[in-house]
Order: C-alpha cells, then sequence, then structure tokens
C-alpha cells in the first residue's frame, strides 16, 4: 500500500522526487504518512479536500481486500 500511495502522490504534483511515504505500524492499524512539497500541498488536498479523501478511500479499499487496517495522514 506504500507502493500504491507513492505512486498515485508523485503523479498528482509537480515535484514527483520530494514525495515521501513513512509507514507507521500500530497495534491495530498502519498510518501512512504522506509527506510533498510545499507548493504541492494543494494538488494533493484538492478543493475541499476531495483528491485527499479519495485517496484515503482508495487506499482503504485495497487495505480491506487484504484484511488490513490503513489510514492515510497527510503532513506538513
Amino acid at each position: 500500500m506504500k507502493d500504491l500511495l507513492l505512486y498515485i502522490a508523485q503523479n498528482l504534483v509537480d515535484h514527483p522526487e520530494e514525495v515521501t511515504v513513512t509507514e507507521i505500524e500500530g497495534e491495530n492499524e498502519t498510518v501512512l504518512e504522506l509527506r510533498v512539497a510545499e507548493g504541492d500541498m494543494g494538488k494533493v488536498i484538492g478543493r475541499q479536500g476531495r483528491i485527499a479523501k479519495e485517496i484515503r478511500t482508495l487506499i482503504k479499499s485495497v487495505a480491506v481486500r487484504s484484511g488490513k487496517r490503513v489510514s492515510v495522514e497527510i503532513v506538513d
């Protein structure tokens, strides 16, 4: 899932080399922290958070298929 999130984010932004995804394993779920360049933050979040919401929905649906709980946090 980390690779999927990285692929999606790199294709949305102007500076794909600055995209990083950190995976944090918890007891009940895994948290994926997405970091992008300052100027690309709006492209990842989208108007009224629509793109961010769709990214989270996509990652969660893939996680459910593999029997895992994953959440995505966009960090500035």
